[in-house]
C-alpha cells in the first residue's frame, strides 16, 4: 500500500436503517449513488451493528473504537472528554485538515470542537427548510393521535426556491470545500447529518419517489408484551398509535424512506464534487449511520436505549477505499461492528493507534483477503437503578413537557426496571439478550428474523443460551477496560 495519505470522507447519516437500501433488498428504496458504490468500486456491509441505538454512545464508540461501557459513554450527556481518544482529533495531529459540518453529539459543549477540528463549519446560507424539532404545528392537538409520532409528511419551502436545510447546507459547503481546497495537508470532512432522524418529513422530489406498493409492512405490535423489556410497553402504550391503520404506517414508512433516498441524493452530490476536483481517486469515503429507527416496527416509532431489535441495531456501512486499494467491489455478508471504523481509518491513512482499543481493521474484507471478521456483534444501553445521573432527567429541563421525546423520557426517569442494564450478543442465526432487572431474551433469527417469539424458556435451545451466555462474559473480560500506554514512575523524584 502507497504511504500517501488518502482523503477522508465520513458521510454520516442519523437514524437510518440498515435495511433501507435498494442492493440490500429493499424494493421501496430509492438508493443509486450508494448502490452504485458497492458495484463499481466500495464495498457495503450487509452485517454492520451499532454499539448503542442512540446517537452520543453510539458516536463515542465509533470515534473512539471503545465499546460504550469500557468508559462510561453510555448515555446522550457523556462525551469524549479531552483526554480520551477521539479519530478527528488524531487525524488533525497526524496532519489532516478536519472540516466538520453538522451536528455534535460527540464531544462536551464546554470544550468546544478546537481540539478536534480545523474548521466547525456555520453556513452562512439562507435556509428556507424546517426545523421540524422547532416548528412543530404539524403535530396536530395534543391529545391527537399524531401527537407523538413523529409523522410530519411532504414539505414545501418557507418561500419559492429550492428547500434547503441545516443538512443540505453542510452538504453544499462541504462540496464547495472539495472543489476549492488548495491546502498541502490531506481533506477530513466528517458530515455528521440530521437525516433520516425523526420527525418523518422530506421536500419533493423524494417525497413522492417512493412506490407506497412496494414497501413492506411494518412489523406488527407483539402479540405478547409481557415477556418483552418493560419500556417497550410504556412506549407503545405512550405514543398513541395503536389506531393507526396500516395504510398510515406505510405513508410514515414512505415518508423515512424518502429521507433516506435525499441522503443517497446528497452523497452521490458529494462524490460528483470529489470526481470534479480530481480528488476521487485519492479518497476514502465512508458512509455509515449511528443507528436505526423503528419506524413503525411493532407500532413504534423512533428509538429507545436499551433494547436492541434489528431495525434499531443494524446499520449500513459502504466504504469506497483509495483506488490504490484495490477493493473487490460488491457486498460483504461477514458481521462487523462501527467499533471496527477508527482502526480501518488509522490502516488506510497509515497512522498508528496508540492506545488500546478493540476495532479490527476492515480492510481485508475490502480487497477480499478475508471472507468473515467476527463470530459475534454487541450492543449495550441502559443503567443502574441508583445511576440517576445516568436517567438523562436533564432532557426533561431543556425540551420541557410537551416534547416529541416524552414517551421515552417518561420511561427512562423511571426507578424501576425500565431503563435497566442490558447487553445485546448476536451471531448470524440468533440474539441473545442479557438484561440486569428483567427476563432475558433469546432469538432463532432464522426462524424469525423479525424477532417476535422470545425463547429464553425453550428447552432444546438452553445449551446454545449457555454458549452465548459464556460468550459475553469472555467479551466483558477483554474489553473490562484499558490501561493507559503511558506508565507512572513508581518513585518520587529525587532531591537535587
Amino acid at each position: 500500500m502507497t504511504t500517501k495519505k488518502p482523503h477522508i470522507i465520513i458521510f454520516n447519516p442519523d437514524q437510518f436503517r440498515g435495511d433501507a437500501l435498494a442492493h440490500l433488498g429493499c424494493a421501496a428504496a430509492v438508493t443509486p449513488n450508494l448502490d452504485r458504490t458497492c458495484q463499481t468500486d466500495g464495498v457495503s456491509f450487509a452485517q454492520a451493528y451499532c454499539q448503542n441505538p442512540v446517537c452520543t454512545p453510539s458516536r463515542c464508540s465509533f470515534m473512539s473504537g471503545w465499546y460504550p461501557h469500557v468508559q462510561g459513554h453510555r448515555t446522550m450527556y457523556h462525551m469524549m472528554q479531552e483526554h480520551e481518544p477521539v479519530l478527528l482529533r488524531i487525524l488533525k495531529e497526524q496532519g489532516y485538515f478536519v472540516w466538520w459540518g453538522g451536528k455534535n453529539d460527540l464531544l462536551p459543549g464546554e470544550d468546544g470542537y478546537a481540539s478536534a477540528c480545523d474548521v466547525y463549519n456555520r453556513t452562512r446560507r439562507r435556509l428556507t427548510g424546517f426545523n421540524l424539532h422547532a416548528e412543530t404545528a404539524w403535530r396536530g392537538a395534543p391529545d391527537g393521535d399524531n401527537y407523538y409520532s413523529f409523522y410530519a409528511g411532504r414539505l414545501e419551502p418557507k418561500e419559492p426556491g429550492p428547500y434547503i436545510d441545516d443538512d443540505w447546507a453542510q452538504v453544499l459547503d462541504a462540496a464547495d470545500l472539495i472543489r476549492t481546497y488548495d491546502g498541502e495537508k490531506p481533506l477530513c470532512i466528517y458530515l455528521p447529518l440530521l437525516y433520516p432522524h425523526p420527525p418523518y418529513g422530506v421536500e419533493e422530489p423524494y417525497y413522492s419517489q417512493i412506490d407506497r406498493a412496494r414497501i413492506k409492512p411494518p412489523v406488527k405490535p407483539y402479540a405478547n408484551w409481557q415477556d418483552k423489556p418493560s419500556l417497550l410497553l410504556g412506549l407503545w402504550e405512550s405514543q398513541r398509535l395503536q389506531n393507526w391503520s396500516e395504510d398510515r404506517f406505510i405513508e410514515l414508512k414512505a415518508t423515512y424512506l424518502g429521507m433516506c433516498a435525499r441522503i443517497d441524493a446528497q452523497y452521490g452530490f458529494l462524490l460528483e464534487a470529489l470526481r470534479d476536483s480530481g480528488r476521487y481517486d485519492d479518497s476514502a469515503v465512508f458512509f455509515f449511520s449511528d443507528h436505526g429507527d423503528f419506524t413503525g416496527d411493532y407500532g413504534l416509532v423512533e428509538k429507545t436505549q436499551n433494547t436492541f431489535q434489528d431495525c434499531l441495531t443494524h446499520v449500513p456501512l459502504v466504504i469506497k477505499p483509495p483506488s490504490w486499494l484495490q477493493a473487490q467491489a460488491g457486498i460483504s455478508r461477514a458481521l462487523v461492528e462501527l467499533v471496527d471504523f477508527p482502526a480501518t481509518v488509522a490502516e488506510l491513512a497509515g497512522i498508528h493507534l496508540r492506545y488500546s482499543q478493540f476495532g479490527r481493521s476492515l480492510v481485508p474484507l475490502l480487497t477480499g483477503t478475508e471472507q468473515e471478521h467476527r463470530d459475534a456483534v454487541f450492543c449495550e444501553g441502559g443503567r443502574l437503578v441508583e445511576e440517576k445521573h445516568c436517567s438523562e432527567s436533564r432532557s426533561l429541563e431543556i425540551v420541557g413537557p410537551d416534547s416529541l421525546y416524552m414517551p421515552r423520557l417518561r420511561q427512562q426517569i423511571k426507578q424501576g426496571p425500565e431503563h435497566g442494564k442490558a447487553i445485546m450478543l448476536r451471531t448470524k442465526t440468533h440474539k441473545y439478550v442479557y438484561r440486569l432487572y428483567e427476563q432475558d431474551e433469546f432469538y432463532d433469527l432464522v426462524s424469525d428474523p423479525d424477532e417476535t417469539v422470545n425463547r429464553i424458556g425453550d428447552p432444546d435451545h438452553q445449551d446454545l443460551i449457555r454458549e452465548l451466555r459464556d460468550r459475553l462474559l469472555r467479551f466483558f473480560m477483554e474489553t473490562a477496560d484499558v490501561v493507559p500506554w503511558q506508565p507512572n514512575e513508581r518513585n518520587f523524584p529525587r532531591e537535587p
